[in-house]
């Protein structure tokens, strides 16, 4: 396979679907790959790279029971639990990320949704950030209704962050007190109400490389334009704890292929970033051109300087 060629057709129009032959992403030259998956970048997304935080607006006890979740009332790790932040608390982070140069701010939470009483105080909370801050608002809180959705487009909010985590076949290894299909139907709902969706998923939790490849497909199929590819670091007390991690060479190829199969998307760098050397710099030069980034577990400490200090240096653009 001539992957620079594949890429140009790519670049001309060409899109890549489930019925195609993509075996060969398994064992392909991973330098032929990363060329290509990085020229596809250049020209879908430039030199721009997206910036997004996270502040954990309530955290742990959560009624879900992922295998991967240090969250999960299911399994034992001792995580820290807490209710909703108030607004200050919030306010005070968005605007330090928003004095930084990060684009794009989450507000996430535990649980399979909001209480109700929940829902309404996130939602004033989101409606006062829209009017103080000129940061762009996003939202990660579960399984809501169209209703809810409407409401969060009102408030301000214009993205919203909901991970598939694995492939629809591999869906019920890693959680069963929901399904594929119902994360399927919340990403629909989102997007009719006119949010632009943030989904991707964790790899190395024991899946094949064609997991993945089914992941980046049923992404591309449900039109996802954010794919966050988080690598499992293992963590005592859940179900996944004694997994090895994922070789520097896999985590890359993997990116590389999201992006050959989600072109136009941002392939977005999150948990995990530290199993890749240089603070994750192959991955930018091999298909990813966003991240997530802050002092927080999903980026391992990294932050924020170190992120645009690092990505400046290899000739991308930052706000």
């Amino acid at each position: 396979m001539d992957l620079i060629k594949l890429a140009e057709e790519i670049i001309a129009g060409k899109r890549l679907v489930r019925e195609d032959d993509l075996s060969f992403f398994e064992d392909c030259d991973l330098d032929d790959l990363r060329k290509g998956a990085d020229k596809l970048r250049k020209h879908f997304s430039g030199d721009r790279v997206d910036l997004c935080t996270i502040i954990s607006g309530k955290n742990g006890n959560c009624s879900e029971n992922c295998r991967f979740c240090a969250q999960s009332a299911h399994n034992h790790t001792g995580c820290e639990v807490y209710p909703l932040l108030d607004y200050d608390e919030i306010y005070a982070a968005a605007k330090s990320n928003e004095e930084e140069g990060v684009d794009r701010f989450a507000i996430v939470i535990s649980g399979h949704h909001p209480s109700d009483e929940d829902f309404e105080k996130i939602i004033g909370i989101f409606e006062r950030l829209h009017k103080e801050l000129k940061i762009s608002l996003c939202a990660s809180l579960g399984f809501l209704s169209s209703d809810q959705f409407e409401r969060l487009y009102k408030a301000g909010v214009r993205s919203y962050h909901n991970n598939i985590e694995t492939s629809h076949s591999n869906f019920k290894n890693i959680c069963t007190s929901h399904s594929f299909e119902d994360k399927a139907a919340n990403i629909r709902r989102a997007k009719a109400a006119g949010l632009s969706v943030c989904s991707g998923g964790i790899i190395g939790m024991g899946e094949t490389f064609r997991d993945r490849l089914e992941m980046a497909l049923d992404l591309s199929e449900l039109g996802v334009k954010s794919v966050p590819i988080n690598t499992l670091v293992p963590i005592p007390g859940t179900p996944l704890e004694s997994l090895p991690v994922l070789s520097e060479d896999e985590i890359l190829r993997t990116v590389a292929m999201f992006r050959f199969v989600n072109p136009e998307a941002d392939i977005r760098l999150g948990a995990g970033r530290k199993l890749i050397a240089d603070n994750a710099l192959p991955a930018f030069s091999g298909g990813a051109s966003a991240t997530i980034t802050g002092n927080m577990l999903t980026t391992s400490g990294l932050t924020i300087k170190q992120d645009r200090q690092m990505l400046v240096g290899i000739g991308r653009s930052v706000r």
